[in-house]
């Protein structure tokens, strides 16, 4: 059966379309009016590096008023509320630790991408003060049913009566009222929970609650009820939380100034070596395989620095890194292996088109074993040391809570990038490079199975 050719323009048209990207991707797209400036694409230098490279910021949070009983669950609803402003941030590399005796909360975590002054008490500004929990109709945020403290006394994890972990609501007087009316025209619908404009559960209503107590179900274990109650808990505390300006604290990065350019410089010269040394090996199979990698690591960039709409910065740590420079090596291994089955597919007699497509098809089997096993260990990375919120982190919470938290951050941001890179490989590797290539074979000019790894040009 006679091999299927590739339109000759698809080379140029994914070469141009990788160019655009990675020129996006590194340098993103901005205009300035005055002294605004107005963002189209974000490239690199919107990165939220983590506090191991550019460092940050130890701020201490304190309740505001003294003359209010402050127990230790409030302390740790507190804190909730602060971790879920920071990962909703998409800041991964933090720390926040409990001093339930002085009633104090220790937060560290990193610059912001476009801090330059490195103003302490301005970079804590963007955590705020303690959070605006809200119950609307449905999901529409706009319709407020009971708000805060005024409505919501306290929330409480428990178990009902099949077993099932629940989280008890206990409404003030106003919010029993209120709540009752409210249930009474949801019935069958659900009432949405926001905390800082973000959504975090929408139970249905399945009768009008008019007893002034409520209870919330869906959770997937006690962790995870303890959770949201703290994050109830956290929108109605009787106290707002302060920061102490004296006890704040700069935290400098543990690789040094200049690691961050050191760092870039080595990888770039490693990338192109790579690639050099792809190309005297593998020849045209070489130059695709440099353009897809290059393809790969402008897909990871934009995917930690904020590309997409609406999408924050990831916080990218030294781990991160590590976890790009491996999913790089897992592309070149994938074009390796390609390149080397093409080879073979010569060595059987086959032609030009037929020793591509075999070469391609007889390799994809081992790429996609040795990307998915990458894969499935991204995940449980991620999951083990992410974000509580997560379900593969709910899973792992009971084995990960005998480590400790200062890990959590960097440690996710490898299994990200590693998972973000893989990903690409898949469509880099395999997708566009075999398109590229079966379109440049087309090429009068290349109509020469030396440029593939055959030893003839017949």
């Amino acid at each position: 059966m006679k091999a299927k050719r590739t339109g000759k323009p698809v080379f140029f048209v994914i070469f141009v379309l990788i160019l655009a990207l990675t020129y996006c991707a590194f340098f993103g797209i901005e205009n300035y009016y005055g002294d605004t400036r107005e963002i189209y694409f974000k490239g690199a230098q919107d990165i939220r590096w983590g506090i191991d490279i550019r460092g940050g910021v130890e701020a201490v949070f304190s309740p505001d008023k003294e003359d209010v009983s402050i127990t230790e669950e409030d302390m740790d609803a507190a804190k909730a509320i602060i971790e879920t402003r920071l990962v909703n941030k998409n800041i991964t590399d933090y720390e926040v630790y409990t001093d339930a005796d002085n009633h104090q909360i220790i937060v560290r975590f990193p610059w912001a991408a476009d801090e330059s002054d490195f103003d302490a008490a301005a970079a804590v500004r963007e955590l705020g003060e303690t959070a605006l929990l809200t119950f609307c109709r449905n999901e529409n945020s706009e319709d407020v049913i009971l708000s805060g403290a005024a409505d919501i006394k306290a929330a409480q994890a428990g178990v009902d009566e099949n077993g099932n972990y629940v989280v008890y609501l206990d409404f003030t007087e106003q919010g029993k009222s209120k709540f009752a009316t409210a249930t009474a025209e949801l019935v069958g619908q659900t009432v949405s929970i926001w905390m800082d404009d973000v959504m975090i559960q929408a139970p249905t209503v399945n009768q009008a609650i008019t007893d002034g107590s409520a209870y919330i179900t869906g959770m997937s274990g006690a962790e995870d009820a303890k959770s949201l109650a703290d994050k109830i808990n956290a929108g109605s505390l009787p106290f707002a939380l302060t920061v102490d300006d004296s006890k704040l604290q700069v935290i400098s990065p543990t690789l040094g100034s200049d690691a961050l350019r050191v760092m870039v410089i080595a990888g770039a010269v490693a990338f192109g070596l790579v690639c050099l040394l792809m190309i005297l090996r593998y020849r045209l199979n070489g130059v695709v395989t440099a353009i897809a990698l290059l393809g790969q690591l402008a897909g990871t960039i934009a995917c930690i620095s904020g590309f997409f709409s609406g999408v924050d910065s990831f916080t990218l740590t030294i781990p991160g890194i590590a976890g790009i420079i491996l999913s790089v090596g897992v592309g070149v291994d994938c074009n390796v292996i390609a390149a080397e089955r093409i080879r073979d597919e010569f060595k059987k007699g086959k032609t030009i088109d037929g020793a591509i497509d075999s070469g391609f098809k007889n390799s994809l089997n081992a790429i996609i074993d040795g990307n998915v096993t990458i894969v499935i260990v991204s995940v449980v990375l991620m999951g083990a040391f992410g974000t509580p919120d997560s379900l593969v982190a709910k899973i792992f919470s009971p084995i990960m809570s005998l480590f400790g938290s200062q890990i959590t951050g960097s440690i996710y941001s490898f299994g990200y990038t590693l998972l973000i890179g893989v990903i690409f490989n898949l469509i880099m590797g395999v997708l566009a490079s075999k398109y590229m290539l079966k379109s440049i074979s087309g090429l009068k000019a290349f109509r020469k199975p030396w440029f593939y790894g055959g030893k003839t040009n017949a």
